[in-house]
């Protein structure tokens, strides 16, 4: 059924953070859902926190508002010192990366082992 993709979205306590994982279609229906896991990402931090890891190996769609929701992520990062890393994005979703130019803004890793390594 179109338009009725649900998101998946499990978040993990990871040695450098945390990792959310997101699985399905990344619109303007599912985003907000994205960003409340963002949230409680943010509002569960500890001193201990380096980095926000987003594997997007399952996500085969992403429109304005998904990357909009990943700017903002981008933004809280910064703002308390943490990194934000996106792992493993699938073609479609590196294409929309290369297009809106944030290819260069964002840390993207090409593998989700990468982007959960200490550095």
């Amino acid at each position: 059924m179109w338009g009725m993709m649900k998101v998946d979205i499990i978040t993990e306590k990871i040695a450098l953070g945390y990792l959310v994982k997101v699985t399905g279609d990344v619109d303007m229906n599912s985003s907000t859902d994205v960003r409340e896991a963002f949230v409680q990402v943010f509002k569960q931090r500890s001193p201990a926190m380096k980095a926000l890891v987003v594997d997007l190996s399952q996500v085969r769609y992403m429109d304005s508002s998904g990357i909009a929701t990943l700017v903002e992520a981008l933004q809280t990062c910064m703002k308390q010192g943490l990194q934000l890393r996106l792992a493993e994005l699938s073609p479609p979703v590196k294409d929309v990366f290369e297009l809106a130019r944030l290819a260069a803004v964002f840390e993207i890793y090409t593998s989700l082992n990468d982007a959960m390594a200490e550095r």
